[in-house]
């Protein structure tokens, strides 16, 4: 997995795009995409799926 993602990571660099990963389970999968040059993500490790005024309070709850 880490030379796709490393290929993918760097292709859209090179085009000028962002990375975001998604499916993010843990910390130890964190840690690899960053390491790998995603620039964000998203996943279980943050949250369940929500629905609006949950989204809302949870983005509160976190400080973002």
């Amino acid at each position: 997995m880490p030379d796709i993602t490393s290929f993918i990571s760097d292709l859209a660099h090179n085009l000028g795009l962002k990375v975001v990963a998604e499916g993010i389970k843990n910390q130890a999968i964190l840690d690899l995409l960053i390491s790998l040059g995603c620039d964000g993500s998203q996943g279980y490790y943050y949250s369940r799926p929500l629905p609006p005024d949950k989204f809302i309070d949870w983005v509160n709850e976190v400080n973002l």
